[in-house]
């Protein structure tokens, strides 16, 4: 009976039940363990690069403007890309116009669409897909709009047309060069007809921009397709884009099964339409601020020495 008992013991067990099995720090000063405790660690202190599959440390990135080491393009919120094109981050923002119907259609699919918008909005922080601002880029004044793609693809409503035709307005009124950042798959299908209309209205809004003697400067990020690279994002008078940007109407499965034919390796891909003359050139995020600049103020060097005379 001693010996069983003995071999309880051995084992973590006694008449009582289980012993609790502690450490050695534990043992030796009950106290310490309480004051040691685990350092939470943030969920997203890391981010995969979607290219090499490498960790990076978070910190890292946003100092490297969210562009990996092997040179992959993050993409980034409208706050963001602001942030990174203006002069020290500062800028004037432009409000979302007032009247915008919300869901015109009623439109519903697996959940009401304003379902949908109320989801985005929270996340975003913003009305819709499209934010605009007003500052100065290497001391040069300008309006900058800026398509987020996490706002339902950022996608073309009646939301995104007025915004648009409000920072063509303002580009205008204030004499300063329009510059927009594009990111979209194209029209909304929640607003239908409604929002294929919104490429009409964005053409006729550049339409004054262009009369007025402005500057209008696109900058491609990825993805730019659909209705939107259809309208205002192949009207600019000069055309940039980050690297490996896609850029497309149609998406490439789908022109192969119609053409029945292999489209070639990089087909609409942002450094395969400079070659062919689509787009101007491919700049990276780091250079985009000063290339801007330097662009903005050639453009706009006639037009203040007309003013001056």
């Amino acid at each position: 009976m001693a010996m069983a008992e003995q071999r309880n013991d051995k084992s973590g067990k006694g008449p009582q039940g289980p012993r609790e099995r502690r450490g050695w720090l534990s043992r030796i000063a009950p106290g310490v363990r309480n004051l040691v405790t685990k350092r939470e660690t943030p969920e997203n202190l890391w981010v995969k690069c979607p290219d090499t599959g490498e960790m990076i440390y978070r910190s890292d990135l946003e100092a490297a403007l969210w562009v990996t080491p092997s040179g992959h393009h993050m993409r980034i919120s409208a706050e963001q890309r602001l942030r990174y094109t203006f002069d020290e981050g500062e800028y004037e923002k432009l409000e979302a116009p007032k009247g915008v119907v919300d869901d015109p259609l009623k439109f519903p699919d697996t959940k009401p669409y304003m379902e949908r918008l109320k989801s985005a909005r929270k996340a975003s922080g913003a009305q819709d897909a499209l934010s605009s601002g007003f500052g100065a880029i290497e001391g040069q004044p300008c309006i900058v709009s800026v398509q987020d793609f996490s706002f339902m693809g950022g996608s073309l409503s009646v939301g995104v047309g007025e915004a648009f035709i409000k920072a063509a307005q303002e580009a205008v009124k204030r004499d300063v060069p329009f510059v927009i950042f594009t990111a979209a798959g194209g029209a909304r299908m929640q607003e239908g007809t409604l929002a294929l209309m919104q490429m009409a209205r964005t053409t006729l809004a550049l339409n004054e921009v262009k009369a007025a003697g402005l500057p209008y400067i696109v900058v491609l990020t990825d993805p730019t397709t659909g209705g939107v690279s259809a309208s205002y994002a192949m009207l600019g008078d000069i055309h940039l884009a980050e690297p490996n940007a896609m850029v497309a109407f149609a998406g490439r499965r789908v022109i192969e099964q119609t053409i029945r034919e292999t489209l070639p390796p990089g087909f609409q891909r942002a450094e395969f339409l400079v070659e062919r003359g689509q787009i101007d050139r491919v700049v990276t995020r780091g250079e985009m601020r000063s290339t801007l600049g330097s662009i903005l103020k050639t453009l706009m060097m006639g037009r203040e020495a007309s003013k001056a005379a």
